[in-house]
């Protein structure tokens, strides 16, 4: 019985020798077969900076199952488009880089703490990762309650700015049609002083006519 339990000892043994003897130094110089170049990889956020980034792991909720699913751990960041000013949330996995979620950030969206847990909060979003926009319910859990509440203010910040956005440019947009309205409606009243004027010339020139074809029908003596 000892010589066979003694075995797997004995070949482990034999290989660690062989292998030894194989990672022995010959001094000889191999020259690489393929010659590798370095490939710049665009990640579609070179024209965004990031105003937020976070480690964190997403969840979904899967409606059929009426379960929370994981969408994978990563780093989650906030990215302000440099020329247009938007703002979208984007979450990859640490690994595979592969997109959890993406989409914008704008008004009327809100992001709330999930019960019973004040590292995680939830919020509602049209969602872009898979490829096509999806009415997606999000959770995030991330390792501090102070990295939570970062996550949650700046979210709070984007859509309040996004707000105002939208009402300064409602105002701006009902300040021009009251001006073009306003411009309209002088226009209208210039013309409308205009028609008498015309009336009147078109009258004596009328007169003017009639005259001189009366004269030109009485006989000369």
């Amino acid at each position: 019985m000892a010589s066979i339990s003694n075995e797997p000892e004995r070949e482990h043994r034999d290989e660690e020798e062989s292998g030894a003897n194989e990672d022995e130094d010959t001094g000889a110089q191999v020259a690489p077969i393929i010659k590798l170049e370095e490939v710049a990889v665009t990640t579609g956020e070179e024209n965004e900076d990031a105003i937020l980034d976070l480690k964190s792991k997403l969840y979904r909720f899967d409606k059929d199952g009426s379960q929370w699913k994981e969408r994978g751990a990563g780093t989650v960041k906030f990215l302000k488009h440099k020329e247009s000013g938007k703002i979208r949330l984007v979450m990859r996995q640490s690994k595979t880089l592969k997109i959890c979620a993406n989409h914008l950030v704008t008004s009327g969206m809100s992001v709330q703490e999930h019960a019973g847990n004040d590292k995680s909060c939830v919020w509602h979003a049209r969602d872009f990762s898979d490829g096509e926009l999806k009415d997606e319910l999000f959770c995030i859990r991330f390792a501090s309650v102070e990295n939570c509440k970062a996550f949650m203010q700046k979210f709070k910040e984007v859509t309040d700015s996004e707000e105002e956005k939208e009402e300064s440019k409602e105002a701006s947009d009902t300040a021009g049609l009251l001006e073009k309205l306003t411009v309209e409606e002088k226009d209208t009243e210039e013309k409308k002083e205009e028609k008498p004027v015309e009336k009147v010339a078109s009258a004596e020139a009328e007169k003017a006519v009639e005259e001189k074809k009366t004269d030109e029908s009485v006989p000369s003596a």
